[in-house]
């Protein structure tokens, strides 16, 4: 029996029709009926329900973007930092494992000399690391509360994550997601209804293939510890207008900022995080993604507009 914590929200819907169609035993649990004053009660919910395993998809992301959570920082902090670690505390006293959807927003463009953020990499888009979105901050912050790893705050320009911890759970990074089905959440839909464009390099998730991935770290039983589940690769803005209009999801002129500084000011209350991951880890335990842009290309193959 798996207990989805944030069953209501975009990335928790999504993983109970996973479950629905693998033939997984689950119970929804909203994130907004989620107290965080009510662990015994919520320990008690587990012990009742003889969860095997619990998967957290709650967290505050801000609608319709991160700039929401600059004016709601309270819930964002709760959401992203707070919960987690409460979630934690009560699956490590009942000994159950569980899974935290985390966000590859918590760094910047790409490793110094090049290629993909790790694992082991320290997050440059954080509280300890400015300037930096306050969404990103309590995302990467609510990965430090978990005890996961040390962190090396002193003596270093670049401070780096020091060895894992024993964990009990993973840590999935997902980053921008999109799928085949039209939605405000939707990466492809946002890029298809934004009035002007940032171009940038970016990791990105396919909701499907993250789903399945993230499953299959518990069907494999692959080692605890924090994964970047992102499909393999990194694409630009104009490549993927150049594949919605390909496939004719959206033949718009779309245009573009000339640079970041304008989109700040004229788009964005708070800094965007717009970086590469690396894959590597996944796949060294035998999960394997499709490369970005096939996957690109079957979701708008596959493109089913909003009704």
């Amino acid at each position: 029996m798996v207990i989805l914590l944030g069953s209501m929200g975009y990335v928790g819907q999504l993983f109970g029709q996973y479950f629905d169609r693998k033939g997984v035993a689950w119970t929804g649990i909203s994130g907004r009926s989620f107290d965080l004053g009510a662990k015994d009660a919520i320990l008690q919910t587990l012990k009742d329900s003889k969860a095997t395993a619990v998967v957290n998809c709650a967290g505050y992301t801000g609608k319709p973007n991160v700039d929401a959570c600059e004016l709601d920082k309270g819930n964002c902090l709760d959401g992203n930092a707070v919960l987690p670690s409460a979630i934690r505390e009560i699956c490590g006293d009942l000994g159950i494992p569980w899974g935290h959807v985390s966000s590859g927003c918590i760094f910047a463009l790409e490793r110094p000399g090049g290629g993909g953020w790790r694992e082991d990499d320290a997050p440059n888009f954080s509280f300890r690391h400015p300037p930096c979105s306050f969404y990103s901050g309590t995302k990467a912050l609510g990965e430090e509360v978990l005890g996961y790893r040390e962190v090396e705050t002193s003596g270093a320009d670049w401070p780096s994550w020091q060895h894992e911890s024993e964990a009990e759970g993973y840590v999935w990074r997902l980053r921008i997601p999109f799928d085949q089905n039209d939605s405000p959440r939707n990466y492809l839909s946002k890029v298809q209804r934004y009035e002007n464009l940032l171009q940038a390099r970016n990791s990105l998730s396919q909701l499907e293939d993250f789903i399945a991935a993230c499953w299959a770290c518990f069907e494999k039983q692959v080692p605890f510890g924090i994964y970047n589940v992102t499909n393999p690769g990194s694409v630009t803005t104009s490549e993927v207008v150049d594949l919605i209009v390909k496939h004719g999801a959206n033949n718009k002129d779309y245009k573009f900022f000339d640079n970041e500084e304008e989109f700040m000011a004229k788009a964005a209350k708070t800094p965007r995080s717009n970086c590469v991951l690396d894959t590597s880890k996944l796949e060294g335990v035998g999960i394997n993604m499709r490369p970005v842009h096939e996957a690109l290309d079957w979701s708008l193959q596959n493109w089913r507009p909003e009704a």
